[in-house]
């Protein structure tokens, strides 16, 4: 966690946004960043003169160049920061708490700001217990036939031994869903819904690709 926040109200209320499909952040998962636009090299600029926050945010359609933000997103802040010989900045965001945009600020800056609601998700600030309920054997059953039909491998003993959250919200970060799946993780309740979520899609996407062996059932 940030130093010094330990309750939803201790975030900033306006914060800057990335808009970026496909890249989701989650409380205490790292996503590493390769800046290289204009507007969010300065949007770096500007937060590591200041807290260091940045919102990860979806899109959900609209024009190109503005599209529709999507309604939740999770603040991070930047704890790695390095600059390349070409000018691009490779970050890495660490996940604090979700949000949901309550408007958009209109801004003299090039990058789009929002004013954020944390209250919803104050719970994100509080880590889940490692032993928290996430139905791991069906997930890891319902893993392994998405990752066999794609040629992927995962480190299984660790896997197998990653506390739950950890283990949950890597995997809803760093999975090749669509743009809509990705936001459902985002937005599930808390953990244990989130993991439910997963091993659903995990198992709608193995039998999309035609395998006859599905996991067991969530029931």
């Amino acid at each position: 966690m940030a130093q010094g926040i330990v309750k939803a109200s201790d975030l900033p209320q306006v914060i800057p946004v990335f808009p970026l499909n496909g890249a989701v952040l989650l409380a205490r998962g790292q996503l590493p960043l390769n800046i290289f636009e204009p507007r969010y090299l300065n949007m770096i600029d500007d937060a590591m003169a200041g807290d260091r926050m940045v919102g990860m945010v979806q899109t959900t359609g609209g024009p190109a160049d503005h599209p529709t933000l999507a309604p939740v997103g999770c603040v991070g802040r930047i704890t790695n920061f390095a600059e390349t010989p070409d000018g691009r900045y490779m970050i890495t965001l660490t996940g604090i708490c979700r949000f949901r945009s309550v408007e958009e600020i209109p801004a003299r800056s090039p990058y789009r700001q929002v004013r954020a609601d944390f209250q919803p998700y104050a719970a994100d600030l509080i880590p889940a217990p490692s032993s928290a309920e996430i139905g791991r054997p069906v997930l890891l059953e319902a893993l392994r036939l998405f990752l066999e039909h794609r040629g992927l491998e995962i480190d299984w003993d660790t896997a197998r031994d990653a506390p739950a959250e950890a283990l949950v919200n890597s995997l809803c970060m760093a999975l090749p869903f669509e743009v809509a799946e990705k936001q459902a993780l985002v937005e599930a309740a808390d953990l244990t819904a989130r993991a439910r979520a997963l091993t659903t899609l995990l198992s709608i996407n193995a039998a999309d690709s035609g395998d006859e062996d599905t996991p067991p059932s969530l029931q």
